[in-house]
């Protein structure tokens, strides 16, 4: 016969100084738990937001990265002519052959610098890059010294506010607009023109092509062609996937260092549990007695005292997921390890972040009421009586 739930709810409000003390214990636990699940999101979030299902990018066969890749004219001239490749209304091919780069500026406002993608694209980069708008400005006029800078960054290094003047090798670019990207990862980046660019940072050729396809149906007969084209030396993925699995090691990273660091804090929290669950059967022998007179196991008890435990985590667990929600859409930043450049991206607090947060105050009410619940249990019924 189970004992009734209400039984442990009166009685962990009975406690409200012992209950409050340790839901916080267990709150702050489950918000840093819930902050590093938030971090990562936010991050994968804005690497796979720069991508689009509707496009494909072709890198150099080998290439694990877009610095790391390289495209020569004439390969870039082939696929754009491609019948498979999408036209705009102009009828120019729908395709962005695009020079990245990275390079070193001072922060604004703070001292250092870091380094930032800068991306040089064809007038037909938008039409291919269709979450990209321009918010403030406008956008660079072809064949300029102009530049555009994503939000996100904008305010984070010198030079990137609009009219200011910022440098590329032996020239200075005019910041005449800033952009969004629906949150992705483009956010961080400084764009130009490829014409202007391309001189001014002694490159020539471009790291990827984007392209959209006519028909995305035909991508796995349109990447065999390609990649069998001696010609291109060319690997053509799935925009979207692309950029997604550029995010999986950091992601992965941050996840692991965030639960060690939350587990460190998890053993504190279950022995703060682990002793008011103690204190609780130390004060209810009686009750723990009669309890037993009436008819109720052993067991049940156990159990009855595991219950009290986890109801108490949960109500730190809720604490933890109040605390955390404010931190949703706060920006932060971090480098990028396979591009070795700065990132901006918003902390992602999402509804899955949020049920394992519980699920973790609840498995830490499990561990730090297991002694206490089999104590309860085990305690003589002759000696429980006899201090009645």
């Amino acid at each position: 016969m189970a004992i009734p739930l209400s039984y442990n709810i009166r009685n962990v409000l009975q406690r409200p100084v012992a209950t409050l003390t340790t839901a916080v214990g267990v709150g702050l636990t489950v918000t840093i738990f819930i902050g590093a699940l938030a971090l990562a999101a936010g991050f994968q979030e804005a690497l796979r937001q720069s991508g689009s299902a509707a496009n494909v990018i072709a890198l150099r066969k080998g290439a694990d990265s877009e610095i790391s890749s390289y495209i020569s004219r004439d390969a870039a001239n082939i696929v754009r002519a491609h019948p498979e490749v999408a036209t705009g209304p102009d009828g120019r091919p729908l395709a962005s052959p695009e020079m990245v780069v990275v390079t070193n500026k001072p922060r604004l406002g703070q001292p250092g610098s870091s380094n930032v993608t800068v991306r040089a694209i064809n007038p037909e980069g938008l039409a291919v890059r269709s979450a990209v708008k321009i918010v403030e400005g406008r956008m660079f006029t072809p064949g300029t010294d102009e530049a555009i800078v994503g939000k996100r960054i904008a305010p984070r290094f010198a030079g990137c506010g609009i009219g200011e003047k910022i440098r590329f090798g032996q020239r200075d670019f005019t910041v005449v607009g800033h952009f969004t990207a629906e949150g992705s990862a483009f956010e961080s980046e400084i764009w130009g023109d490829n014409a202007v660019l391309q001189p001014a940072l002694n490159r020539d050729g471009f790291q990827t092509l984007t392209f959209r396809m006519k028909d995305p149906a035909r991508f796995a007969a349109l990447k065999r062609e390609l990649e069998n084209d001696p010609r291109l030396q060319i690997q053509v993925q799935n925009e979207q996937n692309f950029y997604s699995s550029q995010s999986d090691m950091l992601s992965n990273i941050m996840r692991f260092m965030g639960v060690f660091i939350t587990a460190i804090m998890a053993v504190g929290a279950i022995f703060g549990a682990m002793n008011t669950m103690y204190a609780a059967v130390g004060q209810r022998t009686r009750e723990i007695a009669t309890l037993l007179v009436l008819g109720f196991s052993p067991a049940s008890v156990m159990v009855s005292f595991m219950i009290e435990s986890v109801f108490l985590s949960l109500i730190g667990g809720a604490i933890g997921c109040l605390l955390a929600l404010p931190i949703n859409g706060i920006v932060t930043s971090t480098t990028n390890f396979q591009s070795f450049s700065e990132v901006a991206f918003a902390f992602r607090v999402t509804p899955p972040a949020l049920l394992a947060g519980l699920i973790f105050a609840a498995l830490m009410g499990a561990v730090g009421g297991f002694l206490p619940a089999l104590h309860a249990a085990r305690q003589p019924l002759a000696a429980s009586l006899r201090g009645m």
